[in-house]
This record gives structure tokens, sequence and C-alpha cells, in this order.
């Protein structure tokens, strides 16, 4: 029995974030989180930002990142 390959799987997706959604430029099921590197599955992506364009697995590390960014003057 062969199973049907969904296209992308397996593979990680590039994003455009946008402030409350983001788009799909390149198909695959998942984003890394550029806080912890941890793989985030699409269907699970609650919190990145726009700003940085940058995905994140919590509001933990969202929120880590946010003050490290602040802290450098960057936002």
């Amino acid at each position: 029995m062969s199973a049907m390959l969904k296209l992308g799987e397996g593979r990680p997706a590039r994003l455009q974030y946008l402030s409350g959604s983001y788009r799909v430029l390149q198909q695959g099921d998942h984003v890394t989180c550029a806080v912890t590197g941890t793989r985030v599955p699409l269907q699970n992506l609650r919190y990145w930002s726009h700003e940085l364009q940058e995905a994140y697995v919590s509001g933990e590390a969202a929120a880590a990142r946010y003050m490290e960014m602040r802290a450098l003057g960057r936002l």
C-alpha cells in the first residue's frame, strides 16, 4: 500500500508574516521558531512578528524576542 505525499509534507514552509495573518510563499508543513529552533507545524502557528518576519513556538518565546529586540533598539 503506498501513501500519497502531500505537497510540502516534511519540508519547511516559507511565509510572509503579516499583521494578524500570514501568506504562504513556498509550500511546507512547518516553520522554525526563531528563538528556540523548534519546529512549529503550520496548523499550530499562533505567534509571529511581522516586523521581524519571524515565527515563534509560544507566547513566551515571542515576548523574549520582543524584549531582546527592544533592548537592541530594533523595535
